[in-house]
């Protein structure tokens, strides 16, 4: 009798044991945002490959990744359709992270243009990164000086969910330009058009996108001759003064040497930003900002659209609330 009660107990405990070693580990935040004590997956959404968001989404992620013991985080980096996508994404929790135009971040807060009556109110800022130029490069041949010279043309105006193509319809609205019918408006990826230019598919397209940028470089490369156009007067000015998330800005064409112009480009952008939900942990946040500040000159070397930053920027164009692990941190250091 003893020695099946001794059987038994020692059974009970061989399965506590068991039990307890399969558990998974209790994710306890601590005070000074360090990660939890679980390895945790994130994922960043970014854009096509040869724009400057998957540079960007990559440089972060390698930052963090440098310190993945310290905060028990891995940050992963997925090609998208861009900003609309990202937005998307982040609220319906197939991604952590996105980065998000500026002024596709204003309108998926507040709800409107393709969140109409649908505020997504849980989106978060996180930081801004660097300013990105509205960009028309058209090809010579195609005869078009002016804004107002792509009526009749065959133009990329990118495709559905992409920031550039709500940059183009803005455009064109603030010039009188009907999309669906005065011009032959095309909806192709952002790595697709360079080559659909030059093989004469397409007369101009548009990218908004921070400078030097690989797709124009290629375009610009090419037999067939390409020029930017410059998009300013009292059109944009107005549009400007309409909708403030849009600002003046300039395309440097010594970056450009194969371009047809000879002189820097004028024309209007807006920021890219980091944007999450304000259902991913404070301590994700926090890593993830305080990595980028903390290796910010590091950062600034990655990509030439980043060479004149300054911390200050980057919490400048933030039109959704700022995460509550970001603010922890700009708050810790004197930024906020």
């Amino acid at each position: 009798m003893k020695r099946s009660m001794h059987l038994v107990l020692l059974l009970c405990l061989v399965l506590v044991l068991t039990i307890s070693g399969c558990s998974k580990p209790e994710q306890a935040a601590s005070s000074d945002g360090a990660a939890p004590a679980a390895r945790q997956f994130v994922t960043i959404g970014t854009g096509g490959v040869t724009g400057v968001y998957y540079p960007t989404g990559g440089a972060i992620s390698k930052m963090v990744n440098n310190q993945s013991d310290t905060y028990n985080l891995k940050v992963t980096v997925e090609s998208t359709g861009g900003s609309v996508y990202n937005v998307n994404g982040i609220m319906s929790g197939d991604l952590e992270f996105g980065i998000v135009q500026s002024d596709r971040q204003y309108q998926a807060y507040y709800g409107t243009d393709e969140w109409e009556g649908k505020p997504q109110e849980g989106l978060r800022a996180v930081f801004s990164i660097h300013p990105e130029s509205i960009s028309l490069l058209a090809a010579d041949d195609a005869q078009i000086e002016t804004f107002t010279d792509l009526i009749g043309k065959v133009v990329n105006i990118g495709n559905p969910g992409s920031g550039q193509r709500g940059n183009a319809i803005d455009a064109f609205s603030a010039f009188g330009i009907d999309v669906d019918n005065d011009i032959n408006a095309q909806g192709l990826q952002a790595a697709e058009s360079a080559s659909a230019l030059q093989d004469g598919q397409i007369d101009a397209y548009f990218y908004t996108v921070g400078h030097p940028n690989g797709s124009f470089k290629e375009a610009t490369a090419g037999a067939r001759k390409a020029h930017f156009v410059d998009i300013t007067g009292p059109a944009v000015d107005a549009l400007i003064e309409k909708l403030p998330f849009y600002a003046n800005s300039v395309i440097a064409i010594k970056d450009y040497p194969n371009a047809s112009n000879t002189q820097d480009v004028k024309t209007f952008g807006v920021k890219a930003t980091l944007c999450t939900s304000a259902a991913v942990s404070d301590e994700i946040v926090y890593a993830i900002t305080r990595e980028v500040f903390e290796n910010f000159e590091e950062f600034k070397t990655l990509h030439p659209a980043y060479a004149n930053l300054q911390k200050e920027d980057l919490l400048a164009g933030l039109s959704a609330p700022i995460h509550d692990g970001a603010m922890k941190y700009y708050q810790e250091v004197g930024l906020k």
